[in-house]
């Protein structure tokens, strides 16, 4: 019998990295608005905005976003003219998970800042911080266990998402064809060896990445326990 192709694992692994780190831009200041900024107008629409790949169909959100890389839009063809090539690419993949991933960021990390003692922050705007400097060394450090939280469950909705990186980066084995694509494609095909090993791979990885945060977690939570 032949091996089974464990490329989609590594694919898969590289295209969560990049897609959690791509979240980071965005989701970092829009938890900071929502959860521990000044109340400002569009407030509720950004969130919705924000939570709208949650509740859409990962198809659509692809779809929308083959639309919005493609030719057809000024940023599509800047993009494009730029050489920075998304459509059926590994970088595509990348872009289409972490905009799945993104809301679960926002709404952890939101959460976590919102949990701050306001009044820590209001001390330090009557001192003359910024409200970059208050988010560096103030939210981000008592924050820490809610991003980590944010962080691992943006890697694990990245890892197995299907619908829009189909979409938007297509299926092709060897170049952006990732686990999730890989399990549909040995169902498929009847392989349903492969598929096994393909169901026990996601599994596990997400099992072990969930174990290490929550271990993690559990241990910075007794150190400064001690120390204090």
């Amino acid at each position: 019998m032949d091996s089974p192709d464990l490329s989609p694992l590594t694919l898969s692994l590289r295209v969560a990295a990049a897609a959690t780190l791509l979240t980071l831009p965005v989701g970092i200041p829009a938890a900071w608005w929502l959860g521990a900024g000044r109340p400002f107008r569009g407030k509720v629409l950004l969130e919705t905005l924000l939570t709208l790949p949650l509740v859409l169909p990962p198809t659509v959100v692809g779809f929308t976003l083959l639309l919005v890389f493609g030719r057809g839009t000024a940023l599509g063809r800047w993009v494009n003219d730029a050489g920075m090539r998304l459509l059926f690419t590994p970088e595509g993949a990348a872009v289409a998970a972490s905009v799945m991933a993104l809301p679960l960021f926002v709404k952890t990390a939101a959460a976590a800042f919102a949990s701050i003692d306001h009044e820590l922050l209001e001390a330090g705007r009557t001192l003359g911080a910024r409200e970059g400097t208050l988010l560096l060394r103030v939210l981000v450090p008592l924050s820490y266990r809610g991003l980590l939280a944010g962080l691992t469950l943006a890697f694990a909705r990245a890892l197995g998402e299907f619908g829009a990186t189909l979409m938007v980066a297509g299926n092709i084995p060897g170049r952006t064809q990732t686990l999730p694509l890989a399990l549909y494609a040995a169902v498929q095909a009847g392989r349903d060896r492969d598929a096994l090993l393909y169901t026990l791979l996601l599994s596990a990885v997400a099992f072990v990445l969930l174990g290490l945060a929550g271990a993690y977690q559990s241990r910075v939570a007794v150190t400064r326990g001690e120390k204090a």
